[in-house]
């Protein structure tokens, strides 16, 4: 199999394209990260496109996706519920949906929570694509553009994601790679949800309301990532720790 990566510099956001073999057919997932290193690959390895798989609507996901659509003449898929946010979005993923490109198995998850439509693939049974959901040591927020609830998102992770194989390797949308095995022992959120360490009950303010922070961890791009709950609502969130400020 051929995996190769690019990263945006600035949004450190991930295009991943997974081909079965040179001279062989393959899918791009997400779009966001450079397109002419993954161009180049494409070209040098006869590699036919013949879907190009979207996680979810942000435009650091999608913002190539007609450029590689002009190239390959594929498809451009997405949940059925994010179709009319991404633009020449013509075939529309269900959860289970069964995609084959070539020699590649590859199955849809969905997992809302960052988004209502978000997507996992899962390629092979080996490698699972998981978008902005799950994070080498952190998770997605739920305040972004589309976004649903704790609930989702923390259902998605724990009776979704983390029921897969512990060793299947985990390529995030955003930076670097891990494993589920490795975010089910080390992931202080889902270390959370499994009783194994205690939620915080620190006061704190996240977006200027009075809140709880529950957990403070280490998010991709070098800053943090909280788990909070709003005093007035009683709401649960995933925020960007910049928005919290402790008392």
């Amino acid at each position: 199999m051929i995996l190769e990566r690019s990263m945006h510099p600035g949004w450190l956001s991930n295009t991943y394209l997974v081909a079965d073999k040179a001279g062989g057919h393959g899918v791009l997932i997400d779009t966001g990260g450079p397109f002419e290193p993954i161009a180049k690959i494409i070209e040098e390895q006869r590699i036919t496109i013949t879907h190009i798989l979207n996680t979810h609507h942000h435009i650091d996901h999608i913002s190539e996706n007609g450029r590689y659509a002009e190239m390959s003449g594929a498809p451009i898929c997405a949940h059925q519920s994010e179709q009319f946010l991404i633009d020449g979005c013509t075939e529309c993923l269900e959860h289970g949906a069964e995609i084959k490109s070539g020699e590649l198995r590859i199955k849809a998850l969905h997992i809302p929570g960052h988004t209502c439509g978000q997507l996992a693939f899962l390629v092979d049974g080996l490698g699972v694509f998981t978008g902005d959901t799950l994070f080498a040591g952190s998770i997605g927020g739920t305040r972004a553009p589309g976004h649903t609830t704790f609930d989702d998102i923390q259902n998605s992770l724990m009776n979704t994601l983390m029921t897969l194989p512990k060793e299947t390797v985990v390529y995030p949308g955003h930076t670097v790679e891990t494993t589920i095995g490795e975010e089910w022992e080390t992931n202080p959120f889902i270390r959370t949800f499994r009783g194994l360490e205690s939620a915080g009950q620190k006061d704190c303010f996240a977006f200027g309301q009075p809140a709880i922070l529950k957990v403070l961890a280490k998010d991709y791009d070098g800053g943090t990532k909280a788990w909070v709950q709003f005093k007035e609502s009683g709401e649960d969130s995933v925020v960007p720790g910049s928005r919290v400020k402790t008392q």
